[in-house]
């Protein structure tokens, strides 16, 4: 590796993970420099998994350290967001997911239309009252399909997730921190079976990983100590970035 190609695929993989950790969206970042670093599509798929398993993981224990993760409910619906990555991985192998990307621009924009209106929404910082029957049952339902989703297409899973845990009821903080809970989940899902497909480039995705440490530390600390005056406009932010980007890859296509 050479140091042009290291210096690049270190401040891509430590900028993807400052905003990952929060809001999600970092493959907005981490995938394109993977391309450009020459890695073929499906390599650099799974090797953006790789280095963004460990972002996960460590964005995940810094909210879970924090108090700011509510372990009886994501630890349920964990094994729900694992099972549907492994699925939607395999899946990819088999169908093409671009006819995905329609439906995604239409989710983006209105939950990014929903956010900037409803000013108050996330703001509070009580933690979640006990689940009815029906909202627990339409949470597992998320769970399961978002993380089908993360494994078959993926853009936008964690601002997905975020929305998921804020119609719950939860404050942003909260929010980003149980979706980087399930995130993580599918993320180790969809690695294993990127593993088995031999579609991961270890050497560069070990270093884009280390660098995704470091950025989920500071973004993860940062979104924890700042609250929701910080999370808010950057979900925002990210949202509107990805559904730019997917309109332009659909108007392009």
């Amino acid at each position: 590796m050479s140091w042009e190609l290291f210096v690049w695929i270190a401040a891509g993989g430590f900028l993807a993970a400052f905003v990952d950790s929060v809001v999600g969206g970092g493959g907005l970042v981490s995938v394109p420099v993977l391309l450009t670093a020459g890695l073929p599509p499906h390599l650099a798929l799974g090797t953006n998994k790789l280095a963004g398993t460990m972002g996960s993981l460590t964005s995940m224990l810094a909210f879970l350290r924090s108090g700011k993760i509510e372990g009886r409910v994501v630890w349920r619906l964990f094994p729900l967001t694992v099972i549907g990555a492994a699925g939607g991985t395999l899946l990819l192998q088999l169908l093409p997911s671009d006819w995905l990307r329609p439906l995604v621009v239409v989710l983006l924009a209105l939950i990014t239309i929903y956010t900037v209106f409803k000013r108050s929404w996330g703001v509070d910082g009580q933690a979640r009252r006990a689940f009815t029957r029906r909202s627990a049952v339409l949470i597992a339902c998320a769970a399961f399909a978002l993380g089908g989703y993360d494994g078959f297409f993926g853009p936008g899973t964690g601002s997905f997730l975020i929305f998921v845990f804020l119609m719950a009821g939860y404050d942003f903080v909260r929010a980003a921190g149980n979706a980087k809970v399930l995130n993580f989940g599918s993320n180790v899902a969809s690695l294993a079976t990127f593993a088995v497909l031999q579609s991961i480039d270890w050497t560069i995705g070990l270093t884009m990983g280390a660098f995704m440490v470091l950025g989920s530390l500071v973004g993860s600390r940062l979104a924890i100590r700042r609250g929701a005056k910080y999370v808010r406009p950057l979900f925002i932010a990210v949202s509107v970035l990805l559904l730019l980007r997917q309109a332009w890859e659909l108007l392009r296509g």
